[in-house]
């Protein structure tokens, strides 16, 4: 979301600005081209939505490269309280574990990498049996993905993540639960006819779709009375 905004800044000439509260709802979980065109409609009336991607990708280029070079902003990915103790009381219990985000590989790879050099936990891909992103960004001379038009709220996230990269059959969908923060992420979960649980602190409550999940936790630590 932090993108969005200088994004929206830069279309706007303006490094000050800065987004609303109410803005959250519309600029998480959806597609980057969504989440811009929401800020052009909002903010910058008659911008480009393919200059505003064109700032994105700019300004997401250099942050995460900053990231990955170490001289990134030391906390810019902040893990979930009690993220680490979480996963490794799954892991131990022998349970699949697979990732999914609607953000676009080249952003959310190197995310997710950071956040794992911060719990000192290694190398993600070697943690999680399955990792899935929306795929790649399609611009000028390069080759894209399904990434802008299959994102959360779309079930093919997790439903590739269940049944490519989990292994898990359609017919053994009882037995995965999906965990959300993100309305969209909500949605996706449901439509791919999985068991949901949101955790408090994104915007599934502000989105007003809390009934759609089949229970609530407000730390991660309660999903292991649901689970085991």
């Amino acid at each position: 979301m932090w993108v969005i905004e200088r994004t929206t800044a830069r279309l706007l000439s303006n490094d000050s600005f800065k987004r609303e509260a109410e803005d959250e709802p519309f600029i998480s979980g959806h597609s980057v081209s969504e989440h811009l065109q929401y800020m052009i409609d909002k903010y910058a009336k008659g911008a480009s939505l393919e200059l505003a991607r064109q700032y994105y990708f700019e300004i997401v280029n250099h942050e995460m490269d900053e990231i990955l070079k170490g001289r990134g902003k030391k906390d810019a990915f902040t893990p979930a309280p009690n993220l680490k103790e979480f996963l490794l009381a799954v892991k131990n219990e022998g349970i699949k574990i697979g990732l999914v985000t609607s953000g676009l590989y080249e952003k959310a790879m190197p995310e997710i990498i950071s956040a794992f050099k911060q719990l000192g936990m290694g190398n993600p891909v070697d943690f999680y049996d399955a990792i899935i992103t929306a795929g790649q960004a399609l611009r000028k001379g390069q080759t894209g993905t399904l990434g802008e038009l299959a994102p959360k709220p779309h079930p093919w996230l997790y439903a590739e993540t269940a049944r490519v990269g989990l292994g898990v059959p359609f017919e053994r969908r009882h037995k995965i639960i999906g965990i959300e923060d993100s309305s969209a992420g909500v949605v996706s979960i449901k439509i791919a006819g999985f068991s949901c649980v949101g955790i408090s602190g994104g915007n599934i409550e502000k989105a007003g779709i809390g009934d759609m999940c089949d229970y609530k936790i407000d730390n991660l630590m309660e999903m292991l009375d649901i689970i085991l």
